[in-house]
């Protein structure tokens, strides 16, 4: 199924008994869900993009690089830094903006712009009775009610079709620093070069990239030029130890954006979001490599397979550990822990009032 209008994607909703599968470029789908796959790429299109008033208003099936084309031609981009993880995930296509919006794909500089939900305006989407529903807009508002837009951004095609979305843009910023030092066991270890993160991320700076990977420890700094080198000079007076300046920095950042270090190896891949305090000693608690984003909150951890026991207890009450990429002998691991009695009462709750009659399935398996 792949309609061309909104109607036309209503129509079919309303029509169809089958459990569909909701899939818009197919770049980041976690697991495999069974049943027929209803492709968005066929609402697709720029309907309004405003640079001095920073906001943008695309169909869902818009493709991202088109968008990040369009943005680049007037210096702006989307601030929360999409992940391309295709090499991780060892998918092909092409991205489209509401897969992003529905997987609320959110980068390294989510520790300073927020995620990709807080750059997220407004939605149009088509529920489970056929419904179209719309909620937000061009601009910021509170309302009373369901705040849909924020519901919708990481619900993965559960509750509803994306057919539009209106995000916030961002002016490109003039310059950017990156600094990094050593967190191998002879700088003190990945509990130091943690330490050192969430220093930088609690001082007056402005940090918009705080990340070890690769033995190393980075932070960003970004903005007007003078800025910029005021911010680097002072967080590096604050942190003491060698603290150098990258020359290679945009390339360092994408990389731990897309999780290169692990793409084509072998092994399972779990995405750990945790209390940042505890990065550092979930990791090391487990075996494995790791690539650690948002000053300790999110965790990359290429593991052999069957230790998705011991990553889940790692975690605990402190966060979720989420099996996004599976080896062979990891084929029976649950894609998701499950969830504790209130929420799963919550999410019944949520599924219930729009998707009714269950048409959109509810997750996949490894």
């Amino acid at each position: 199924m792949r309609p061309t209008t909104e109607v036309e994607l209503s129509e079919m909703i309303r029509s169809t008994a089958a459990t569909v599968v909701v899939r818009g470029g197919g770049t980041r789908a976690l697991g495999r869900a069974e049943g027929p796959v209803l492709e968005t790429g066929g609402l697709a299109g720029v309907r309004l993009y405003e640079p001095g008033a920073l906001t943008l208003v695309a169909r869902a099936g818009t493709p991202l690089a088109e968008i990040e084309a369009l943005l680049a031609g007037e210096r702006q981009r989307l601030a929360f830094e999409v992940p391309d993880l295709r090499g991780l995930l060892g998918r092909d296509g092409a991205s489209t903006i509401g897969g992003v919006v529905a997987a609320n794909a959110s980068g390294p500089r989510r520790v300073q712009a927020g995620a990709c939900r807080d750059s997220l305006l407004g939605v149009r989407f088509v529920d489970g009775a056929g419904m179209v529903v719309k909620n937000g807009g061009r601009v910021m508002k509170n309302v009373t009610g369901y705040d849909l837009v924020k519901l919708m951004a990481g619900s993965r095609g559960t509750l509803g079709v994306l057919t539009e979305v209106s995000l916030r843009v961002q002016a490109r910023p003039e310059a950017e620093v990156t600094l990094v030092a050593d967190c191998g066991e002879k700088a003190g270890g990945i509990e130091a070069g943690l330490a050192a993160l969430r220093s930088a991320l609690g001082s007056p700076f402005e940090v918009s990239g705080a990340a070890c990977a690769g033995g190393r420890a980075l932070l960003r700094v970004e903005g007007m030029a003078g800025s910029v080198a005021y911010r680097a000079a002072a967080l590096r007076k604050r942190l003491g130890g060698a603290w150098g300046e990258a020359a290679d920095g945009p390339a360092l950042w994408a990389a731990v954006r897309d999780v290169s270090a692990f793409a084509g190896r072998a092994g399972s891949v779990w995405r750990l979001v945790v209390t940042p305090s505890e990065a550092g000693r979930i990791v090391t608690t487990l075996s494995g490599e790791a690539v650690i984003d948002w000053g300790g909150g999110l965790i990359w951890l290429l593991t052999e397979a069957g230790q998705g026991a011991a990553v889940r207890a790692a975690v605990g009450r402190h966060g979720h550990a989420t099996l996004a990429r599976a080896s062979e002998g990891d084929a029976g691991t649950a894609l998701h822990p499950p969830e504790l009695p209130a929420v799963a009462r919550l999410s019944s709750g949520l599924r219930a009032a729009f998707d009714p009659r269950v048409i959109f399935a509810q997750g996949g398996k490894i």
